[in-house]
């Protein structure tokens, strides 16, 4: 919400955003973190400094406000938080730099991208940081005096659609510094922080008021509601058979995370969605990633008999564009990834057939209309309630993992002269949600980052091994005919279970990118 007189700009937090700050907790961060890989070969000189790099961030400040904004927390947080200006806003307290000890390779730069994400941010100032690592000279892919870049950002600042946008806003088109997109103008006025009088009526005005609001939000989504009821009952032995299986991943998570990454060529991808007339990237997307799954806790012995369950975040952002908005717009959609169907194609096909149907459709209609109810829930209530519902001892069985799926600019991008080559997105965990995989694309690749714990897969390099065979499996595949689209027929649990995995070999997905078995050590 945000509300602006004449002279004064006051800025508070959405419901949604603010819901990111309460669930907070030492084990639970909930920043979202960007990994860019840059080849400097194609800069002024060949090699970019790190005051290059300051320099380039402080004159792009002025493309979204979240840069020298920062939080003010009410007391008992009796209303959502108030953005207000950072009086003492210092540039180089948000940007630090380190190198890789020798001989930087892969695995060293999966240690200290995990580190990184397992830090909090600093609550008092603005909620973001970029931290600069050199020394990336070892790792198959990557050009010699390649650099990254992790930028950290708090996720009430900012959702996957909008952090895109801020990425390409940070980026250019060409080695001689022209923006990627046009640059907005500065003319939003800094928030400020309202009287304690304003304060006081806000919060009592929201809470006065939010039962009204709140059963009018109800009324609104009435039908909708008892639809969905009535569709559920209908389909009472598919509801019966839609639980969600015990996985390693539904345990408590701890505040040690892991990374991995692999990265495929997009148009490959492309070429798979021939298996399954009318499929999706998301669904070859949903496909990789419940085949790589399967074997992995094949491997383990852990395999259930039922589908394991991801749930798919949804951007609700208008068609018109509101990309640049910062703050988070999204819903999520729950969904069966099939991972006890063996055969990799008639994988696809169910999921193809599952995120059509309208018992998909109604899990994203009940996060949107959860969504709007919760807008109408007072700060101080919302707050313990995120409290309860995120705390190990609580926190509900609501889905297996989460995979995410955000297209990027499919264009040549650079920084201070140096080309962006490669790309990667981690994502907050939560108890009862230890594994995430962010598959971000750019410039006709897609890659696969793989977030988890120590805890839940310390051999996290074995899982990306796994997502590795399972794209090989669907790249090899072949359609199969006699099965129209909509019609696929799901083998039981049981008969999906007892058929075994059929190998498969290893392949070089592009000649640029880093790929499983470059890294295998």
């Amino acid at each position: 919400m945000t509300d602006s007189s004449e002279d004064r700009h006051i800025s508070q937090l959405s419901a949604q955003d603010a819901q990111f700050l309460y669930i907070q907790s030492a084990t639970n961060l909930t920043h979202v973190m960007a990994v860019y890989i840059y080849d400097p070969s194609t800069a002024p000189g060949g090699k970019v400094r790190f005051k290059d790099i300051i320099e380039h961030v402080r004159n792009r400040l002025h493309i979204s406000p979240m840069f020298q904004r920062k939080l003010y927390r009410l007391p008992l947080d009796i209303d959502h938080p108030y953005w207000v200006k950072d009086e003492h806003f210092d540039l180089e307290a948000h940007i630090s730099h380190s190198r890789l000890p020798e001989p930087g390779d892969w695995r060293q730069f999966c240690i200290q991208v995990a580190r990184h994400h397992s830090k909090p941010l600093d609550m008092n100032r603005p909620l973001w940081d970029m931290y600069v690592i050199e020394g990336l000279d070892n790792i198959p892919g990557y050009a010699k005096g390649s650099y990254a870049i992790l930028t950290r950002i708090h996720h009430s600042t900012i959702d996957g659609t909008s952090g895109a946008h801020f990425f390409a806003a940070l980026s250019d088109k060409d080695t001689k510094g022209t923006p990627a997109i046009p640059m907005p103008e500065n003319t939003e006025k800094p928030p400020e922080l309202p009287t304690a009088t304003e304060i006081l009526n806000r919060a009592i005005n929201s809470t006065v008021t939010s039962p009204v609001k709140l059963a009018q939000a109800f009324m609104k989504f009435a039908p909708a509601i008892v639809s969905n009821t009535q569709q559920n009952l209908l389909n009472g032995s598919e509801e019966r058979d839609s639980s969600i299986p015990d996985t390693r991943f539904n345990s408590a998570v701890t505040p040690h995370k892991m990374f991995d990454a692999i990265t495929f060529d997009l148009e490959e991808l492309k070429k798979m969605r021939a298996l399954a007339e009318g499929s999706t990237i998301n669904d070859i997307v949903l496909a990789i990633c419940s085949g790589g799954v399967r074997k992995y806790l094949m491997k383990h012995k852990e395999l259930p008999k039922e589908s394991l369950v991801a749930v798919a975040p949804v951007n609700a952002r208008s068609r018109s564009g509101e990309e640049s908005n910062p703050g988070n717009n999204i819903s999520a959609m729950t969904v069966k990834i099939w991972s006890n169907i063996a055969n990799p194609v008639q994988r696809l096909k169910a999921i193809r057939d599952t995120t059509r149907e309208t018992k998909a459709a109604k899990s994203g209609l009940s996060a949107r209309i959860m969504t709007d109810l919760t807008k109408h829930i007072p700060g101080a209530p919302m707050s313990g309630l995120s409290r309860i519902l995120t705390d190990e001892r609580f926190a509900p069985k609501m889905n297996n993992l989460m995979v995410s799926n955000v297209p990027g600019p499919q264009m040549q991008l650079y920084m201070n002269g140096a080309k962006l080559t490669h790309q990667y997105g981690l994502a907050p965990l939560a108890h009862g949600m230890g594994l995430f995989i962010a598959t971000p694309s750019y410039n006709g690749t897609i890659s696969f980052s793989i977030i988890s714990d120590r805890k839940i897969m310390p051999d996290i390099e074995f899982f990306r091994e796994c997502l590795q065979k399972s794209f090989e499996e669907l790249r090899k595949a072949k359609p199969e005919g006699g099965t129209k689209q909509g019609t696929t027929k799901r083998p039981t649990a049981k008969k999906a279970a007892a058929k075994g995995d059929a190998g498969v070999m290893y392949r070089k997905v592009s000649k640029t990118r880093r790929t499983a078995k470059q890294s295998k050590k």
